[in-house]
């Protein structure tokens, strides 16, 4: 709407300024082709009115770019508004991606010991040795310790 007003402030000035030039110059010729005091009178007064709408369309034209300056300002803080919250939201939803991603090493690594130690091989050398269990779940142990101290060093969880 501010945009439209414009657009017609600026076709009313263009129709009303060139007016302002012309009675003047009517105005000029008065002494030299000897006008008639009621004509005189009649032109003055219709000067008078034109530069006055005038003045007011050029003061209506300063209130609607005052006015559409005042929309785009408010406009830019709204969508600031909503970037900082979409950059807040962005960075919290980091810090969980962190934290489940640390779990999902964590848990990874006795799944991997697992694994290996499951293959049911002939010639590991663990196979046989009498603390073969107990050195596959204190490896676990030590491997999900040490990432849980790493991922609690870096803050990720």
């Amino acid at each position: 709407r501010i945009y439209e007003l414009s657009r017609e402030m600026v076709e009313f000035q263009r129709a009303t300024r060139p007016l302002v030039g012309m009675l003047h110059g009517l105005m000029a010729g008065f002494a030299k082709y000897g006008t008639d005091e009621e004509l005189q009178r009649y032109l003055r007064d219709v000067a008078d009115h034109v530069t006055h709408t005038s003045e007011r369309v050029d003061g209506f034209r300063q209130a609607l770019t005052d006015i559409l300056t005042v929309n785009a300002t408010l406009v830019t803080q709204q969508q600031n508004a909503e970037m900082r919250a979409l950059a807040e939201a962005g960075f919290e939803q980091n810090e969980e991606i962190k934290k489940i991603s640390s779990w999902a090493a964590i848990l990874f690594a006795p799944t991997l010991v697992g694994t290996i130690y499951g293959m049911n091989f002939d010639r590991m050398p663990e196979l046989h040795w009498a603390l073969g269990y107990p050195f596959a779940i204190l490896l676990m142990a030590v491997v999900c310790s040490s990432l849980y101290v790493i991922f609690k060093r870096k803050d990720w969880l």
